[in-house]
């Protein structure tokens, strides 16, 4: 019996630009963490290998205490052994990297740099397929088809990229052969590149990355066991949990006589969790203008509450009748712009695009009156 975790893009040193405040530091911190999430389910599940399957690092240059500070972090696990798989952002062509890589890294770290077989243990081989640029423009994969080993080997094969259309950056000279376990006679290939953790085929997985890092897979972040009992057995495959922050995005599907904020409380998670989640609320159907206030109101006041809150409404239409435009007055310049403001959404004459942006300013107005209102 082998016994590993599979992992996958950790993307150590992401800045997170998009984000302001501390949560860019926090969520890169979560990143560096992971690997101690990870050796933690290494011990408890009895496994003595790591295979890491690219894109350990998010850049090809990153800083030296991203990089030294992450060695030194899976220097303390040991006996636990790294396999680190250079990956499309970290690939080969960062030539100075993976120089300084192979002097510092400490025993228990192995750098995966070359397609030849790497012995994980007794009668157990690793075979590589190291991104040599961002873009290969070939299946780095087809040499392991040709690669021997003695009978009686567990075959495992670790690469880094697309298959079919899983990968966001991947062309069609870069796929790997769906069936490559079958055709290279593999008990399992890791695959690394896709964010969400993917079963192709039995032998065949991406794990994820342990620390999601975008609303896109909606999927907590994970791991994978695998035990293998020897040449040819199905691999058991099972997912771990390994993220410290949760991405979620919520869908709200509103009709014109719902009450936005009752909805919106039933789709957030509880308070304790708010501090680790980064939401997005998209809302979409029809509400009231009243009602899309009261929905925006209710999202800016729990914001305080989360690592990142948004509310994406563009899918939301919002009504108006001549009763909420009473609300914002009822004679003036107010009013006279709410009238014209409405007649624009209502023209059909005019682009979707053109009436929405009446409608969201619209609404802005209404809210702006219902905050100086005596």
């Amino acid at each position: 019996m082998f016994c590993f975790i599979h992992s996958s893009d950790l993307h150590l040193g992401k800045r997170f630009g998009n984000f302001s405040g501390d949560l860019p530091s926090r969520l890169r911190e979560a990143r560096h963490m992971a690997i101690g999430r990870l050796a933690q389910h290494a011990r408890e599940k009895g496994a003595s290998t790591v295979l890491l399957a690219g894109d350990t690092f998010d850049t090809e240059t990153p800083t030296p205490d991203v990089r030294r500070q992450a060695l030194a972090e899976m220097r303390h696990h040991a006996p636990i052994h790294w396999v680190i798989l250079p990956g499309n952002h970290d690939s080969l062509q960062a030539t100075q990297l993976w120089t300084t890589l192979k002097a510092e890294v400490p025993e228990n770290v192995l750098l995966a740099v070359e397609p030849q077989p790497i012995e994980l243990g007794p009668n157990t081989v690793l075979l590589p397929a190291p991104c040599t640029t961002r873009r290969p423009g070939r299946d780095l994969t087809e040499w392991m088809d040709g690669q021997a080993t003695p009978e009686g080997t567990v075959r495992i094969g670790i690469a880094h990229g697309a298959i079919r259309s899983f990968s966001e950056e991947g062309g069609a000279s870069d796929v790997i052969a769906p069936d490559r376990a079958k055709r290279a006679g593999l008990d399992y290939l890791a695959l690394g590149d896709w964010h969400g953790a993917i079963e192709v085929d039995p032998r065949t997985h991406y794990s994820g990355t342990p620390e999601p890092d975008r609303f896109k897979h909606d999927r907590p972040g994970s791991a994978l066991l695998v035990n293998i009992a020897g040449p040819s057995a199905l691999p058991e495959v099972m997912s771990l949990e390994t993220a410290s922050f949760a991405w979620r995005t919520l869908d709200m599907h509103l009709f014109e006589a719902d009450d936005p904020v009752p909805a919106l409380q039933a789709l957030l998670p509880e308070p304790r969790q708010r501090r680790q989640t980064l939401a997005r609320v998209v809302a979409a159907g029809r509400c009231r203008l009243p009602g899309h206030t009261a929905l925006a109101e209710a999202v800016a006041g729990a914001m305080p509450d989360f690592a990142f809150l948004e509310l994406d409404d563009t899918g939301l239409t919002t009504e108006c009748e001549e009763e909420d435009l009473d609300l914002i007055d009822r004679a003036g310049a107010l009013r006279e712009a709410a009238n014209a403001l409405l007649a624009e959404a209502g023209d059909v004459n005019r682009s979707a695009a053109d009436r929405e942006v009446a409608r969201a300013a619209l609404a802005r107005l209404y809210s702006y009156a219902q905050k100086v209102a005596p």
